[in-house]
């Protein structure tokens, strides 16, 4: 039997590779996009080795005109098959706030935020076989309930790419299922000490942190849930029960 193909962009590294690597061992084949070179992260490559995983690294700038449309056909042509499920991971994330924001700042981050996300979502249903539901997931973030003052640009286009989730379901009908998954702080930059986290923890009203494994499991339920569209799952510890005055980095 033909295994189920994946197409999940960013998925060479941090939390893409982690939801990569569970799609891998719930049996997927998987094409992976990004920026950098085709080498995967250990525990991702791990993933593919045990579980025999077909899978192709796809070199792409989502944000430049064509990409989306482009990367699909590429993925095509090299499986011979349409992704059963795509995971819109891939995602600037600048920091500024309402008086650097501009007309540039915007314009890059919904170009990939955004952009790239719908478009693929489109292709994908365009060329999907008569008759099938591939699933569509985009990982959004928590505070799209909670919207602080930082990295205003990112936020604005996380904000779009949530609201696109329930419209691209409605848009799509039985053609595909969309749904999101929203994180809260899940991998820690170097801007992060271990003090700081230790206090994060505490301020989540689940009083903890989520971890990548938990978004990929989510992403892996929604894969499955033949019955569920237009929703967003909040993996975050509880954190978009709360109003927070800065972003996580800042407190």
């Amino acid at each position: 039997m033909t295994r189920q193909l994946a197409l999940v962009t960013g998925g060479m590294r941090r939390l893409g590779a982690v939801i990569a690597a569970q799609l891998a061992d719930a049996g997927y084949d998987l094409a992976l996009t990004s920026h950098g070179d085709g080498t995967p992260e250990a525990g991702l490559a791990a993933a593919i080795e045990r579980n025999g995983s077909s899978w192709k690294h796809f070199a792409a700038d989502l944000s430049t005109d064509g990409a989306p449309d482009k990367v699909m056909a590429d993925v095509i042509a090299h499986f011979d098959r349409a992704p059963d499920l795509l995971v819109n991971n891939a995602a600037m994330f600048g920091q500024d706030d309402w008086d650097a924001m501009s007309a540039e700042t915007l314009d890059v981050h919904f170009r990939l935020n955004l952009f790239a996300p719908v478009l693929l979502s489109r292709a994908l249903v365009k060329v999907a076989a008569s008759g099938s539901q591939p699933a569509i997931v985009s990982i959004v973030d928590q505070r799209v309930t909670n919207p602080n003052g930082d990295q205003l640009s990112y936020t604005l286009s996380k904000q779009a790419l949530a609201g696109s989730v329930r419209s691209l379901a409605a848009a799509f009908g039985d053609k595909a299922r969309v749904n999101g998954v929203a994180p809260g702080l899940v991998i820690p930059t170097d801007d992060y000490d271990n003090a700081q986290m230790h206090r994060l923890n505490g301020e989540m009203p689940l009083g903890r942190l989520p971890d990548a494994q938990g978004i990929a499991e989510a992403v892996l339920f929604l894969a499955n849930a033949k019955h569920v569209t237009g929703q967003i799952i909040f993996v975050d510890g509880g954190a978009h029960l709360r109003s927070y005055p800065r972003d996580f980095m800042h407190l």
